[in-house]
């Protein structure tokens, strides 16, 4: 059942400002912290600047590749409200979420079945899971198929190349959110109309009987 959907790789207050008043904003708004491979990567001066906003009803994410203790201390009193995590043991997360109290997205990257099952150690620290691809900041795909059968005692986010105008009614059945970066996207920034088209969209299937 989709909740909701995750805009993520935010750089710019005109686009944050958007997804906050929008009649049907995202539950969730991602920000790269600590990744400078990503196009979408942003430095924490002028994180702290972008974040001197209130989020109204959306949720705040730090987007972290394998934190290391120097990006945490500097981002924790940021306002965010989640973090989501990426190549970090079970062990690492449960030290990060009991020090800096936050919510966890436990973020698993899938090619196979087999790097799917890796959710199973990550049930007792994580909030929600995160099924991505092993692309990063490339925007690769994997098969959302392999999905399908599998049973989770934790919401789960979908992402994985999803791009605005695909067939949500698809994913209606495999998680709870979608989540999406470069498909709102045109030449690399965030396209307000695709963003505008995405989040009518999501509203329109949640409130589908």
């Amino acid at each position: 059942m989709i909740k909701g959907c995750k805009i993520c790789g935010i750089s710019d207050p005109n686009t944050l400002n958007f997804l906050i008043n929008h009649p049907h904003p995202p539950k969730f708004i991602g920000f790269i912290c600590n990744y400078p491979k990503s196009p979408r990567y942003i430095e924490y001066e002028s994180l702290k600047k972008l974040l001197n906003i209130s989020p109204k009803n959306c949720s705040f994410v730090a987007v972290l590749v394998k934190p290391d203790v120097e990006i945490l201390e500097k981002i924790k009193n940021l306002p965010f409200d989640y973090y989501q995590l990426y190549n970090c043991s079970p062990e690492e997360i449960r030290e990060i979420k009991q020090k800096y109290k936050k919510k966890i997205i436990t973020a698993i990257t899938i090619k196979t079945e087999t790097d799917l099952m890796n959710y199973k150690l990550y049930s007792d620290v994580t909030d929600i899971y995160l099924f991505d691809s092993k692309g990063y900041e490339k925007s690769q795909s994997f098969d959302h198929d392999l999905v399908k059968n599998i049973s989770l005692n934790k919401e789960l986010m979908i992402a994985g190349n999803i791009q605005y105008n695909d067939e949500l009614k698809n994913f209606k059945n495999l998680a709870n959110f979608i989540d999406l970066s470069g498909g709102v996207e045109t030449s690399g920034l965030k396209d307000l109309s695709k963003i505008e088209f995405f989040l009518n969209k999501v509203n329109e299937i949640k409130n589908e009987a």
